[in-house]
């Protein structure tokens, strides 16, 4: 066996299919599906075995994984061992963001990044898995938590505030009517989801978002109110803050790294650079930016 042929095994047995480990990967769903039929008939034995949701590792399967955990470690670490060594500010940089950051607020300090870097090839993957770290997907996770894993090095850079937004029509009209505001259904990640359950009182939800780039598209048009960062909701001249933000809503924006990356010295340019971007613009992550308009 080779290592190529552990790597597509342990992707089929980390995403539960083909097709997530042929675009993990990015190769093609036969490549896959021909390379675990190969290993398997040189084991001579069956390692994952097709479910209604999905596939699933057998005993001999789990074997097989916890020996290619293994080596993929030690693969890992030689890599890491001569990345870490690199005092060049040359090569790729992968950073990895959620996408409503890495597209509005944090874009024009990679900008400056790339302009002031013109070697590194950066390159933006929209995550909010630490997998992508833990698995070297990445170099770089920039992610709002408040509990980040110890298994990165990180940095908390600056709190991020969140509130209820509306449109301001929306929020006038419904005042000036006296009435409650209607809430946006909200899917995007379990912060939220525990925010507006909580907020809204069980009110019945008749318009979903997974994303809070669509929560916003919706607030705008006044569908109703929901939460947003401060950093997404205050810059919006259509929109207004329903209430003042929560101390309880804060999260922490972190700036994680691999251990074995600590001295590369492309991934030490860009976290200074994006702490000290970030350190600039603090005010609107912190919810500084804007007041809550008048009942």
């Amino acid at each position: 066996m080779n290592w190529d042929d552990l790597r597509i095994f342990l992707a089929v047995a980390r995403t539960g299919s083909i097709s997530s480990a042929a675009q993990q990967l990015q190769v093609q769903h036969s490549t896959v599906s021909r390379r675990l039929r190969k290993m398997e008939a040189k084991l001579g034995a069956r390692l994952v075995e097709r479910k209604r949701k999905g596939y699933e590792l057998t005993v001999a399967g789990e074997d097989v994984k916890q020996a290619a955990l293994r080596i993929e470690t030690e693969v890992l670490g030689v890599d890491g061992a001569v990345l870490g060594k690199d005092a060049n500010l040359v090569g790729p940089l992968r950073v990895t963001a959620i996408n409503n950051m890495a597209s509005s607020v944090l874009m024009p300090i990679f900008a400056g990044f790339s302009r002031a870097h013109p070697r590194i090839e950066l390159h933006l993957v929209v995550s909010n898995s630490d997998s992508s770290l833990a698995q070297r997907e990445a170099d770089v996770a920039i992610r709002m938590t408040n509990t980040p894993t110890d298994t990165l090095i990180g940095k908390r850079m600056v709190t991020v505030a969140s509130t209820i937004y509306g449109s301001r029509d929306y929020l006038a009209r419904i005042r000036a009517e006296h009435r409650e505001p209607t809430w946006i259904g909200v899917n995007c990640c379990e912060f939220h989801r525990s925010w507006t359950r909580h907020a809204c009182a069980g009110q019945a939800h008749h318009f979903f978002s997974d994303d809070t780039l669509l929560t916003l598209a919706a607030i705008k048009q006044g569908l109703g109110v929901s939460f947003l960062p401060c950093f997404m909701g205050d810059p919006e001249p259509d929109l207004a803050r329903y209430s003042d933000p929560d101390p309880a809503h804060n999260l922490g924006l972190w700036i994680l790294l691999h251990p074995d990356l600590r001295r590369t010295a492309r991934v030490l340019a860009f976290r200074d650079h994006i702490s000290a971007g970030i350190d600039e613009i603090s005010n609107l992550f912190e919810g500084r930016a804007a007041r809550t308009q008048p009942a």
